[in-house]
This record gives C-alpha cells, sequence and structure tokens, in this order.
C-alpha cells in the first residue's frame, strides 16, 4: 500500500467512523461508562450518617476524631484497545477482510473516546505484544491510531490473548475500560481459561482489575465450510498446508463442530468473567452488534 493509498483510507475511514461515533455511539458510551469508578477526593470530619466503612483511620488517629473519606466520580477514563494482528486476521471471503471491519470497528470506538474528552490507547498483539501505542486525546492521535490499525505488519503471525491481557495488567496501573478484538481463532486450545491452572489464569486478573469487553470478528468460512470439493487450505498462523475433501458430509460436520466447540468454551470464559461479549460477522453490520455490547 502506498503513501497517497493509505491516507486515502485512513480519511474514508475516518469519515464513516468518526460519524457513527459521533450520532450513534457517543450518548451510550457516556452512559454506560462514564463515572464507574470513584475517585478520592478529600477528607473531613465525620457527620452523623456517614458510612462508618469511609472512616478514614490513619487521620482518626492523629485527630483524635473520627475523619471520614469522601470520593467522587472519575469523569475522566482511558480507553485501551486490545487489537489483534495474528496471521488469521487477513481472511475474508465476502465483503472484506477480517483485518478491515477490526480496523472499522477499532477506529467508531477510538473516535467514540475522544468525543466525550477521554484517552485512548492500543495494544498490537499477535503471539507476543508487537505494539504499544499509550493512552493519549485528540483527533491527531486518533489519526495515528487508525493509519497503524490500517498499515501495521506483525513480526509474528501466531495468536496469544494471554500475553496481551498480561501486558495491559502490567501497564496500566489504574482501572480502565479495554476493548478485546480479536477472531479468537485458536485461543481456546492456547491457555484461555478460567480453570485448569495452579496459576490465577490472565483473563480473571485482567476482567477483575479492569472493565473488559470481548469482540469477536470472524467470517462465514471460519463457521462453516462449503462443499467446494477438494481444496488445499493453509494457516495464516502456522504456515501449514492441507488437502480437504468439503464434499464428504462428516468432514463438513467436524468442521463446523470445531468450531461450535470453541465458541461454547469462550461463552463459558465470558460467563465465568463476566466479561461482555459481542460477535461480529464481516458481512453483517456492526453498528447493531456494538450497540447491544453498550447496553449489555
Amino acid at each position: 500500500m502506498t503513501s497517497e493509498e493509505l491516507l486515502q483510507k485512513v480519511r474514508k475511514i475516518e469519515i464513516k467512523t468518526h460519524g457513527l461515533s459521533r450520532n450513534i455511539f457517543a450518548g451510550e458510551y457516556h452512559s454506560q461508562y462514564k463515572g464507574r469508578g470513584m475517585a478520592f477526593s478529600e477528607v473531613r470530619e465525620y457527620q452523623p450518617g456517614d458510612d462508618v466503612r469511609a472512616i478514614d483511620w490513619n487521620v482518626t488517629a492523629r485527630m483524635n476524631r473520627p475523619y471520614v473519606k469522601i470520593y467522587e466520580e472519575e469523569r475522566e477514563l482511558t480507553v485501551m484497545l486490545l487489537v489483534d494482528v495474528s496471521g488469521s486476521r487477513n481472511f475474508g471471503t465476502i465483503s472484506q477482510m477480517k483485518r478491515d471491519t477490526m480496523a472499522e470497528v477499532a477506529a467508531t470506538l477510538a473516535f467514540s473516546t475522544i468525543e466525550n474528552n477521554d484517552k485512548v490507547g492500543v495494544i498490537f498483539f499477535s503471539d507476543q505484544v508487537e505494539k504499544f501505542i499509550p493512552p493519549k486525546k485528540g483527533k491527531s492521535h486518533v489519526l495515528h491510531i487508525i493509519r497503524e490499525l490500517l498499515s501495521f505488519e506483525p513480526e509474528h503471525t501466531g495468536t496469544d490473548i494471554n500475553a496481551a491481557l498480561q501486558f495491559l495488567t502490567n501497564a496500566q496501573k489504574r482501572r480502565c475500560t479495554a476493548f478485546l478484538i480479536s477472531d479468537f481463532i485458536g485461543v481456546t486450545g492456547n491457555g484461555l481459561r478460567v480453570t485448569g491452572s495452579r496459576e490465577v489464569a490472565p483473563v480473571v486478573i485482567a476482567s477483575r482489575k479492569h472493565d473488559l469487553s470481548a469482540i469477536q470478528i470472524y467470517d462465514r468460512r471460519d463457521a462453516e465450510l462449503p462443499n467446494v470439493g477438494l481444496i488445499k487450505l493453509r494457516d495464516p498462523e502456522t504456515g501449514a498446508r492441507i488437502w480437504v475433501d468439503t464434499w464428504l458430509d462428516d468432514t463438513r460436520a467436524a468442521y463446523a463442530q470445531a468450531w461450535n466447540t470453541q465458541q461454547k468454551t469462550l461463552e463459558q470464559v465470558y460467563q465465568q468473567t463476566g466479561i461482555n461479549h459481542v460477535s461480529i460477522r464481516t458481512d453483517e453490520d456492526y453498528v447493531k452488534a456494538l450497540m447491544r455490547l453498550f447496553k449489555q
């Protein structure tokens, strides 16, 4: 992609997603995410009716009379976008590739963030964290993010969501709103589980510390295999190649079953961690799906 082509594509996505975020999502975003947390404001002397759980015992001991901590709603949020840049995003069979839909969804969320005067940052990940854009405010920052969403090429092709979640937990000391954007291909066999390990899973830690939502972007052929005869398939993350006879009913059934098993495992993770989630197919309108996510 040339510089001119990239600028044209950035401008096209800016026009589309900025309009959506301003006219559709800004109100939903504000009502669902603003004021989620409480920040310490001051201490004052205890008054009858105050919650005794708010007593600041250190100040009370020094002053020899009870004082309570006063909190106020945090009005400024930090939004982090965790974007999957593994090899499987470079796939699409209908209107566009998964990477294009991911870019549009991420851009819409980024514009919604700055419309509310909040900060937004991005973590690009494959089987490791490929790039980190620290959270900032402003339109120029969002345009920089969009350029990276469109042009960034990772060094690795695999997927490890745990690495991204661990990085998020370490990088963001304060609570933030995080959107995990991925096709989730193969991740359930790569450690994205809540149980089965002596250590606390990174997804559990991240969901406890942050307001985490999952957005799955998938192609219809991720879920079902068409009957097109004998075809050669290549795994975009490992490079492995295999001949598949799609004429066979058992082959197509096994393919669909593998997808269903993965989705059930993801659903279990969501239920056990309380993560809000939505699945968006590349040929579907992602506007309605994001609205559902905001209203969950």
